[in-house]
């Protein structure tokens, strides 16, 4: 059928009101009109519930029927969830609205999570898909008291990859918009779509099969996206890396037949006196585990082995768009790590560039390999603080789950204001401990300066911070292990089932609260 009845069904515990029914309207005609979303706050203990600001004046325009309908259907909306109906307005033939939860909600403490933004986010996604499923392709949305956050939410709820699937057969996002003309607000609304835009282009790197995303593919996609933006790329080649003795990087790509690319990224958004903050990202476009090969259960996922990599390139993009005040260095080695004749051994040694030696008893452990060389580059630079970047360790994900990045740091106000920024963004982080007993693991065998893999069993995530920090000679540093929150293992509200591209909001937001003129570092 072509037509089809949008009705509005209120299951009611008032007997009287069992069931409502508005005009049709036809999917043509729901296409041409724009559908709403607006929020309302959970019912207090005498049962009155409070609409937003832009609800309440919804509300008044159609002579109080909003509130008089979500009362039909329920004491309340509950939070994160929503309720579509029709015929409210000649403007809007279709309206979402959604629950917000308890109005003082704010920074939890225990949570470490600032859940009025988060609800906000939830509820703007909910809002969205609800219209989108209704066939609605333009959204206009209530800022509910924090567009940036609103627009955040509904950005990153409507995005799903849909790379390869027949194109009649893929859903269609709704264009979304806020509803406000107040400039503030409008630019706080824009903000947050760039950042939620961000971490898509990281979820799109992420989730593209490693066929089609090769080193030298991302390579070709991060300089075409970002040197739109004047942002300056750099693709070095094996011999460039060869040059530079970066023996540690090569011999994970040993494998592969796919040749190795080291990507080279340049911000300038602050005068030449402000020293570069370097990103670097690990970019392992598919690991297999090399020799060490991995069960076949999910390896399919290890397409997403780059996402530090894609969570840098997603960084640089949201810091050029939003014009921040500083200087950038984003670095990538890229490879693929596969078994094959000319593969690195279990037991073999290779030396990275600051000439330590290091034997590769595992060589499933290859992210470690890679950044050691781009740290060591990273130091070239003279930067004020360097942040590593990787889907590290399986150990991560034990310790952590999908609730936060494993942090580790040698600056306490550094990670501090990590911390912060996660709290904010939804996207928290937990830092874990950089101890020398770590390191002794690291570093215990006589014939070589490291083992890539500690003989000790347990704190894999900790041990694998204590070899990358023996490539970091001086100054601020910071290392992401982001294994736990690559996939979307558990569910989450305003992201689809694939990968997750966090923690780029966290990032963005780090590195903007790190701009010229800040006494951050």
């Amino acid at each position: 059928m072509t037509k089809f009845m949008a009705t509005y069904r209120v299951l009611s515990k008032c007997k009287p009101y069992k069931f409502f029914y508005f005009r049709m309207f036809s999917s043509e005609q729901l296409k041409e009109k724009a559908g709403l979303v607006l929020g309302v706050y959970t019912a207090d203990t005498t049962g009155q519930m409070k609409l937003t600001s832009t609800a309440q004046t919804f509300n008044e325009k159609a002579n109080g029927q909003l509130i008089q309908h979500i009362k039909l259907a329920g004491p309340s909306i509950k939070k994160g969830k929503g309720q579509v109906f029709y015929n409210q307005d000649s403007e809007f033939p279709v309206t979402a609205v959604v629950g917000l939860g308890t109005e003082d909600a704010g920074y939890n403490e225990q949570e470490e999570i600032d859940e009025k933004l988060e609800n906000i986010r939830i509820a703007a996604s909910e809002g969205c898909k609800k219209l989108q499923e209704v066939g609605v392709t333009k959204v206009v949305l209530d800022g509910m008291g924090n567009p940036e956050a609103a627009a955040e939410g509904a950005t990153l709820g409507l995005w799903l990859y849909q790379g390869f699937k027949d194109k009649q057969k893929q859903k269609v996002a709704p264009q979304i918009q806020l509803c406000s003309e107040n400039e503030a607000e409008r630019t706080a609304w824009e903000r947050g779509v760039i950042k939620a835009q961000a971490q898509n282009v990281a979820r799109n790197l992420m989730d593209t099969p490693a066929n089609y995303m090769t080193p030298r593919i991302f390579a070709q996609n991060a300089t075409e996206l970002l040197t739109a933006h004047d942002v300056k790329v750099t693709v070095r080649d094996k011999s460039w890396a060869e040059s530079k003795k970066m023996g540690s990087f090569l011999s994970v790509a040993r494998g592969s037949t796919e040749p190795p690319v080291f990507l080279e990224i340049s911000y300038t958004g602050a005068s030449s006196q402000y020293k570069p903050i370097a990103l670097v990202g690990k970019g392992v476009t598919f690991d297999s585990g090399g020799i060490s090969l991995k069960p076949p259960a999910k390896m399919d996922e290890m397409r997403a082995d780059m996402g530090g990599g894609a969570c840098v390139v997603a960084a640089i993009y949201a810091a050029a768009r939003l014009k921040l005040k500083v200087n950038l260095i984003g670095l990538i080695p890229l490879t693929e790590n596969l078994p094959s004749g000319s593969a690195t051994k279990p037991g073999d040694v290779v030396h990275a560039m600051n000439g330590k030696s290091i034997i590769v008893d595992n060589t499933d452990a290859e992210g470690r390999l890679i950044l050691a060389d781009a740290l060591c580059y990273a130091q070239e630079f003279n930067p004020q603080l360097t942040v590593d970047i990787a889907t590290l360790t399986g150990a991560i994900r034990i310790a952590l789950g999908s609730a936060a990045a494993g942090v580790y740091s040698n600056s306490t106000p550094l990670f501090q204001k990590l911390q912060q920024a996660g709290a904010l963004t939804g996207d928290r982080v937990w830092r874990m401990p950089l101890w020398q007993h770590y390191t002794k693991a690291m570093t215990d065998t006589q014939s070589a300066d490291l083992l890539n893999v500690s003989k000790v069993a347990g704190a894999g995530s900790c041990t694998a911070a204590a070899f990358l920090k023996e490539f970091i000679p001086s100054g601020n540093w910071i290392h992401m292990d982001i294994a736990g929150v690559m996939s979307t293992s558990n569910k989450l509200p305003y992201l689809s089932k694939g990968m997750t591209g966090r923690p780029a909001r966290t990032l963005i937001e780090f590195i903007s609260n790190l701009e010229e003129g800040s006494k951050s570092c």
